[in-house]
């Protein structure tokens, strides 16, 4: 199969899809790999060492579009890309869909075949693609926040971690998953006050016996939210529901109970967000203020700190793109239910439940396209 690796270009995303060392696993079973000019420099790898792993570099990104059967990226392909997917063209990438109409509408229009990373799912109902990213993004969301609490930078003026007679910063984690459990790690580990919320009573006991003596485990519910939402410095937003929209735990109402200064990193912003008040933002711009609250709602996160990135991304993405390549989509689909679960649109159709069910746009069964 020819894969192309297409340089990001959405704004401040500096990862890439695949490491040189991906590039030699996809030729040893026989694939070429058209790398863009320039797509690894963000992440500290050069043209040069693409090249001694066996790829060919391309100054023309049409062209990589334009002859590639599977296209690997990081991000979903923003408007100026919509243009470049064609019918049958594997893309193989973190989506999101729910989040955006305009993308689903897009992807569906260009009849192409996107498996999106976010959804591949083991029996066990962990999200092998997405755990790395939520991992960096966790704990970011700590290491963001305890930024933005500065006074410089719009905040309260507290120091995370406290000192010495003086109390530490509060911290509320929404949600005990992969990215809470990080948030909730880093924000110990630097003296908080920790909070983590979440539905499952089995998670919050596991929570319970791993987190440090600084980290109580709370049941989530509207009314718990509301109670601790006036004492918390710090909150962050972690809920996922694979590949469907975030529901909204923080409404407008609940934020103007919360101190004049205190900061919202919602890492649930890829999927619309879990405080009514987020909107998605970039590294150039990344904070607004409502109601005295500064909100930090960056949608690529990783991206920031794309070397550790792309080489955690490339660990999990490589294995399943070998299968692809290997048997072509449908075969890989039908080998694999995880793969399966991947598929999000196929050939105009939306295979993903959840998806569809967000616009309310028809839904087929993935049995159906292949």
């Amino acid at each position: 199969m020819r894969i192309g690796v297409p340089k990001e270009i959405k704004t401040h995303e500096n990862r890439v899809a695949l490491v040189p060392a991906g590039v030699v696993e996809l030729k040893r079973h026989g694939h070429t790999v058209m790398v863009e000019k320039g797509a690894g420099l963000g992440s500290s790898f050069p043209d040069e060492m693409y090249v001694a792993a066996g790829a060919e570099i391309v100054a023309d990104v049409e062209r990589i579009w334009a002859e590639a059967e599977m296209i690997m990226k990081v991000k979903e392909p923003i408007a100026v890309e919509y243009p470049r997917m064609r019918q049958g063209q594997i893309i193989f990438t973190y989506f999101h869909f729910a989040a955006s109409q305009e993308l689903t509408e897009a992807v569906m229009k260009s009849g192409c075949v996107a498996i999106a990373y976010e959804t591949v799912e083991k029996t066990d109902r962990s999200l092998p693609l997405l755990v790395p990213m939520s991992e960096v993004a966790g704990r970011m969301s700590v290491q963001e926040g305890a930024k933005y609490l500065e006074k410089a930078q719009g905040g309260r003026g507290v120091l995370l971690g406290g000192i010495p007679g003086v109390p530490p910063a509060n911290v509320l984690v929404l949600g005990g998953g992969v990215v809470g459990v990080n948030a909730a790690k880093i924000a110990a580990g630097m003296g908080a006050n920790v909070f983590i919320m979440d539905v499952s009573v089995p998670r919050l006991r596991y929570l319970d016996d791993i987190m440090a003596a600084n980290v109580t485990t709370v049941f989530s519910s509207e009314g718990t939210i509301r109670e601790y939402l006036p004492n918390m410095d710090l909150v962050i937003g972690a809920v996922l529901i694979p590949g469907a929209k975030a529901p909204h735990l923080v409404t407008r109402d609940m934020l103007r109970t919360m101190k004049p200064g205190s900061v919202i990193v919602d890492v649930a912003i890829d999927q619309g967000g879990c405080i009514e008040t987020a909107k998605a933002t970039t590294h150039d711009n990344p904070i607004y203020v409502v109601d005295d609250v500064v909100h930090y709602c960056v949608a690529n996160m990783p991206g920031a700190v794309p070397n550790t990135s792309t080489r955690g991304l490339t660990n999990v993405t490589l294995s399943y793109a070998v299968q692809i390549a290997n048997k072509g989509w449908k075969q890989a689909v039908r080998d694999s239910k995880e793969l399966e679960l991947g598929l999000n649109v196929a050939l105009g159709q939306i295979v993903y439940k959840d998806v569809a069910d967000a616009f309310g746009f028809p839904y087929a069964p993935v049995a159906s396209v292949l």
